[in-house]
């Protein structure tokens, strides 16, 4: 249960409250504003412990600072104060030698929780630790609700989640992993732009779900009096751009939205980057793909081999490639090449003890049996390639099998984290392939795709051999922070709301 302010007399946390209420009358009876409007900070806990790093114990300087934080530990009544800003810690130290009346009168007024401003000159305890001997503070905000008690921290889950900004306050391992997510964005920028691709925006609302199956949100324009939906995927777009020759290559970092269920991997609001290069194809994209995540991963920890859970995963390419029908017949011993009616898929899945519908397609029978079968074994970095024509309606026919398109999935940990395909450019051959997820809905697939006209309209004008790839981000900073849940790494993740 989410912590929540009281109304109870008695209740500590309520007391707490109205003492700090109390405070503030007392700021205001000094002519003290709690709430003022800036602070004239000019350096941070980081820079100050790596400037002063060789500072003997017990040495002082005449080095004037200003530092700004939250107050996160008071010792001694408030001679010794602990200071966190957003790049670290530092200790304040205050003595009434050095400071006025005036000012210990409100350093008595300040809490554990509390934003305040020192200035002071720089220190290096007896003991070791870097200080700040102040000669003055500003109050900058005061706080009035207690932060978690010390030694438990914020442990509760759904607390976490709800109320992030405590968590971030309390948890450094939280601040770390968010921080550790800008960075691994920052270094996919840089790298694609290494490679010549230019980043756009795409429309978030759009007049019909279209890229990816999946069952959307819808919304209401009034002026238009339409319905529009948010987007599931960023492709078409893209694609479209493509077609326009704004670039050669392009990519995008933006949200989707996927009306569908919650866990550990999935979230309705997600981030995803989808990126495209023309005259490339499946081949080019999986060499960026495993090139692109080597460069962030060796960027952002320093290394290629990381550890997630209980496993120690090696991403340094090049990525081992097994094709989705050759990995099932490796492991079962069954060839679904050799099997060419949905009914005989549906019955040979079944005798592996996997669960089809009976209205599923071969395709769609296949991917229920890799799903199955092959993909929770595939910790190592792999790229599963060659999916049924039936699953992957906006990839080119493969070369060599039609029926089978050139499209793979990047798996890592049992995961899926990258979908990439040797883009269909076909205006004829798409219009069919929509035609059919047309069909699939009207049976009631409500993840089937409509027939999007504009875009085979834009195909018909002409569309080069096209190569992309879309990536989940948030699956992508899970990985790399050996974070269990993707919620760990969404800010604000969706939840249930409170009853």
């Amino acid at each position: 249960m989410t912590q929540q302010i009281t109304n109870e007399p008695n209740s500590a946390r309520e007391q707490i409250r109205q003492t700090r209420i109390q405070k503030l009358a007392d700021l205001a009876d000094k002519g003290v504003n709690p709430y003022p409007y800036s602070f004239d900070k000019n350096t941070d806990a980081a820079d100050l412990q790596e400037k002063y790093k060789d500072l003997e114990p017990g040495v002082e300087t005449e080095d004037e600072y200003s530092v700004a934080g939250r107050v996160m530990a008071i010792r001694n009544t408030g001679m010794f104060i602990d200071l966190m800003d957003s790049t670290g810690k530092i200790q304040i130290f205050s003595h009434k030698e050095n400071l006025p009346e005036e000012q210990m009168k409100i350093l008595k007024l300040v809490d554990i929780g509390d934003i305040v401003g020192f200035t002071g000159t720089i220190r290096r305890t007896p003991r070791g630790e870097l200080s700040i001997k102040t000669t003055a503070l500003k109050m900058l905000s005061k706080s009035l609700l207690p932060l978690p008690e010390k030694h438990h921290g914020l442990t509760d889950t759904e607390t976490r989640y709800r109320q992030r900004y405590v968590d971030l306050i309390v948890n450094e391992d939280v601040r770390k992993t968010f921080k550790a997510r800008s960075m691994i964005i920052q270094k996919i920028r840089e790298y694609l732009a290494k490679e010549g691709f230019m980043e756009v925006e795409t429309p978030t609302l759009q007049t019909m779900a279209s890229g990816a199956n999946a069952r959307p949100f819808t919304t209401h324009h009034n002026a238009l009096e339409m319905d529009l939906t948010l987007r599931i995927a960023l492709e078409l777009y893209l694609k479209r751009l493509i077609v326009g020759g704004v670039s050669e290559r392009v990519f995008e970092i933006g949200k989707c939205f996927r009306n569908e269920g919650i866990d550990t991997r999935h979230n309705p609001e997600f981030t995803m980057i989808e990126l495209y290069q023309a005259y490339a194809d499946y081949n080019d994209m999986m060499n960026l793909t495993e090139n692109m995540v080597a460069y962030v991963a060796q960027e952002v920890l320093g290394t290629m081999k990381i550890k997630y859970g209980e496993h120690e995963i090696d991403l340094t390419p090049p990525w081992d490639r097994k094709t989705m029908l050759g990995s099932i017949k490796e492991a079962t011993g069954i060839d679904f090449l050799e099997i060419y009616s949905p009914q005989q898929a549906i019955e040979t899945a079944r005798k592996l003890n996997v669960h089809v519908e009976d209205t599923m397609n071969w395709g769609q029978v296949v991917e229920a049996v890799f799903e199955e079968k092959i993909e929770p074994g595939l910790i190592q970095p792999c790229h599963i390639i060659d999916y049924p024509r039936e699953i992957s309606p906006l990839a080119k026919v493969h070369r060599d099998n039609e029926r089978l398109t050139e499209r793979f999935e990047t798996r890592v940990n049992g995961w899926e984290i990258a979908n990439a395909f040797s883009e269909l450019t076909d205006p004829i051959d798409q219009r069919m392939r929509f035609e059919a997820q047309a069909q699939a809905k009207a049976n009631g697939d409500e993840e089937a795709m409509d027939i999007d006209e504009d875009f085979i309209c834009a195909l018909e004008y002409g569309m080069p051999p096209t190569g992309g790839m879309g990536m989940g981000i948030d699956r992508l900073v899970m990985l790399l922070t050996d974070s269990p849940s993707i919620r760990d790494v969404i800010a604000f993740p969706t939840l249930k709301k409170r009853s």
